[in-house]
């Protein structure tokens, strides 16, 4: 599965922002999704994932209650809803696809990854 992230700027403190990861070349609904994000010199975290059906999440207790990660398998699409944004989520943000259904935190269970989109959030 080939995956494309879009959606990240610069926004103040406060703000909000949108990530999209558009899946293609295979059956997206197969696959559980992940949002991760990684600054220069440190390892690259997980923020969010979602199973394969939407009926499950997972978020790292930095991100509850002020990102939701959301998906429409018709439109073989995964977001990143980023609200409350800090100047600490600054990171160059990944989607990434796992062929397990379940959600996993770890890097090394997720296959395929797109390319990354920059998040900035000042002060």
């Amino acid at each position: 599965v080939q995956l494309q992230a879009s959606g990240g700027g610069s926004v103040q403190a406060g703000g909000s922002l949108r990530l999209s990861c558009v899946a293609s070349g295979q059956t997206f609904s197969s696959y559980s999704m992940g949002w991760f994000r990684q600054a220069p010199g440190k390892e690259r975290e997980f923020v969010a994932g979602i199973s394969w059906s939407g009926d499950s999440t997972d978020y790292v207790d930095s991100v509850k209650g002020r990102f939701t990660i959301s998906r429409d398998n018709a439109k073989n699409t995964v977001s990143l809803q980023m609200n409350s944004l800090k100047p600490e989520d600054t990171d160059v943000y990944y989607c990434a696809a796992s062929s397990s259904r379940r959600i996993y935190r770890s890097r090394g269970s997720y296959g395929y990854w797109g390319q990354g989109t920059q998040v900035t959030v000042s002060s």
